[in-house]
């Protein structure tokens, strides 16, 4: 069932939005040559427990997974496309990282991911970031009132399939609202004009993930939860929730 928020809901999540845009932050600002991914998920601990904010990561174990995940942001290296670990793995130079997070504050979710480079970047990789940047930007863009599930996904595929880049399949955004993972779910491809009409209080989690090598396919690691670019190729995942609005697309996870 899809729940359409209230204004005074929308403006209880975009608290907890401000909580996952430092706790990203913090995690952005921990990453650095050598740093490990352990301590990037320390960082995004202490941002939750200052704000009094829970994690609707750590523990969560939907039904794919062989063990619930153990962490409150999920760190993904260079050809590892989302779910990714923190482990003891320490950053080198040139890495690119996407970082994935949530918060609960009272009783309301947000959730977000950014991506960086550590240290050097690589042309191509700067060129993915902003090609998934793009995509989100396009995404949000066509959350309109009145239009349909199928114009976000559209748009968000029309700027992957231009950059030459694949996506997985089988995941996207999502709604949101008291829990993290709520109906309807939302593909990263889709056809303008079907699907969900978007109304004045729908709350969506958008979320493309690009993998450079143009290619869908991904596999999952021996973990259960870090899933791979097939061919090896970079990735990148930015996300954002938003609110849609009578006024226009309202990002509830900015800083």
């Amino acid at each position: 069932m899809v729940e359409i928020k209230t204004d005074a809901a929308m403006d209880a999540m975009r608290e907890a939005g401000r909580v996952v845009a430092r706790a990203l932050a913090a995690a952005q600002k921990a990453a650095g040559i050598g740093v490990s991914l352990r301590e990037l998920d320390e960082a995004a601990r202490a941002v939750l427990a200052e704000a009094g904010a829970g994690s609707p990561f750590l523990g969560y174990r939907p039904s794919f997974a062989p063990v619930p995940f153990p962490a409150v942001i999920c760190t993904s290296v260079n050809d590892a496309v989302a779910h990714g670990i923190p482990t003891g793995y320490r950053l080198r130079d040139g890495d690119l990282v996407s970082i994935d997070c949530g918060a609960l504050l009272d009783g309301w979710a947000g959730d977000a991911a950014i991506s960086f480079i550590v240290g050097t970047p690589r042309p191509a990789d700067l060129d993915l970031i902003d090609a998934t940047r793009r995509a989100l930007d396009a995404g949000i863009a066509a959350c309109q009132v009145g239009d349909r599930l199928g114009d976000i996904s559209h748009a968000i595929d029309t700027v992957a399939s231009g950059a030459a880049c694949g996506m997985p399949a089988d995941f996207g955004g999502h709604g949101i609202g008291r829990r993290m993972h709520e109906d309807p779910h939302l593909p990263n491809r889709g056809r303008p004009g079907r699907g969900f009409p978007l109304r004045h209080g729908l709350v969506l989690a958008i979320e493309p993930m690009l993998m450079a090598g143009g290619k869908n396919a991904y596999r999952t690691d021996t973990d259960g939860w870090t899933l791979r670019s097939i061919d090896g190729s970079q990735s990148a995942h930015i996300e954002h929730t938003v609110a849609i609005t009578s006024e226009g697309p309202r990002v509830l996870t900015l800083p």
